[in-house]
């Protein structure tokens, strides 16, 4: 069943840099084995996502710009080796699997899925805690009918928590998992009370690696296998 899993981890994961991409006017392509952007993708996103374990390292740099430095490769099966071009290695992380079903913590923040620019705004600030990025969020994903921006509001009205999830066939992946107090603790019940409550019957999948890695599996996830992002220059 693992494997099954991180395939379609990738692919889901594969399909929300396509969207992020998309939203920023960068438009990637899947192949056989992976997906790839010829022009250089938004911050904090790679450049190409592997679908498949043994992917041809030279096909797959060939279909990116590695002309200068910043070109990032996730290696979705942590198999690959691209010193010999230029690349090492940023970190490692591993895949993460939940069942479908509530969280095991009844969340205790309000939940909504963000749907329109001025409330986008606000969760994008949020995240952002003040590192100048916010903008990294923009209108354009919310006409993407795969992705929900989930938002947990506190008491007051205010964003508390946030996260994305990305709906496909088989799973749907949640990324950006962020609270404003409490870490991923926090987040992680109104993020999975919503999923539940939006797409009952997929599987939840991500990644995660150091603490971050730790809280999800306090919330019911388990590692499923490892994945690693490279990064060239």
């Amino acid at each position: 069943m693992k494997p099954f899993l991180i395939r379609a981890a990738a692919r889901n994961n594969a399909e929300w840099c396509a969207s992020m991409s998309r939203s920023h006017g960068v438009t990637g392509e899947f192949g056989g084995e992976a997906w790839a952007v010829p022009a250089r993708p938004p911050l904090y996103y790679p450049d190409a996502v592997t679908l498949v374990p043994g992917a041809d390292a030279t096909a797959l740099v060939g279909r990116i710009d590695i002309a200068g430095a910043g070109a990032c490769v996730k290696d979705s099966f942590a198999d690959l080796d691209l010193t010999g071009v230029g690349f090492k290695v940023l970190f490692d992380a591993q895949w993460i699997h939940r069942p479908a079903s509530a969280p095991p913590t009844p969340p205790d923040l309000a939940w909504d899925v963000v749907r329109d620019r001025d409330a986008l705004r606000a969760w994008a600030l949020a995240w952002d805690d003040g590192d100048g990025n916010a903008d990294l969020f923009r209108p354009e994903l919310l006409d993407d009918p795969a992705t929900s921006v989930l938002v947990g509001r506190s008491a007051d009205g205010l964003v508390a928590a946030g996260a994305v999830a990305s709906r496909s066939d088989e799973v749907v992946g949640i990324s950006n998992v962020f609270a404003v107090e409490g870490g991923a603790d926090r987040a992680w019940p109104v993020v999975l009370d919503a999923v539940h409550r939006l797409f009952p019957t997929l599987p939840v999948v991500g990644y995660e690696h150091g603490p971050d890695l730790d809280a999800a599996v306090r919330h019911g996830f388990e590692a499923v296998g490892p994945l690693r992002v490279w990064l060239h220059g």
